[in-house]
């Protein structure tokens, strides 16, 4: 009888961590959901989204108020097609801009906004006009490098030491 109720608490132990590292693994992918409430959809073009992706979130002033729900390739203007969806709760000035972002040094990329001064609200499936494509950290390298070769050597004698050659 004591083997049984041991039995039963490491079952039911092990069934906690499970439904624990469930939903660690639900807060970690973003595939938890933003809220019951309604949603609009929002547009923004950027030349380059760095490793964004779909159901990332869409910050302002640290708060998620939305998620990106999809992600294209707009092949008459060259950019990236952001679709977001942002909560109901939340409207935002009509110049508000949109930056993507890292958290952290290495960590996942969102949409953060800033909003304007814009008297009017952006609606369902207006565009966000002022965005800022993300920093790649590859291509920042490769510039100071590139940068760093280009630069005349500043070791060695000076070009003119004064001394007449012979």
């Amino acid at each position: 009888m004591q083997g049984r109720n041991l039995n039963l608490a490491v079952g039911a132990f092990v069934l906690l961590g499970l439904l624990a590292l469930l939903f660690m693994a639900l807060q970690v992918s973003n595939l938890s959901t933003l809220s019951n409430g309604s949603t609009y959809e929002l547009k923004a073009y950027f030349d380059n989204i760095g490793g964004l992706k779909a159901r990332a979130a869409v910050r302002s002033a640290g708060v998620v108020v939305g998620r990106v729900r999809q992600i294209q390739f707009d092949d008459q203007q060259y950019q990236a097609l952001v679709i977001l969806d942002m909560d109901s709760r939340y409207q935002f000035p009509k110049d508000t801009s949109a930056k993507i972002l890292t958290s952290g040094l290495l960590g996942d990329n969102y949409v953060g906004l800033e909003p304007g001064g814009d008297p009017e609200m952006l609606k369902s499936t207006d565009r966000i006009r002022m965005t800022q494509s993300a920093v790649v950290l590859e291509n920042l390298i490769s510039q100071f490098l590139y940068g760093k070769a280009t630069e005349p050597s500043s070791g060695g004698a000076p070009a003119n030491s004064g001394r007449k050659s012979p």
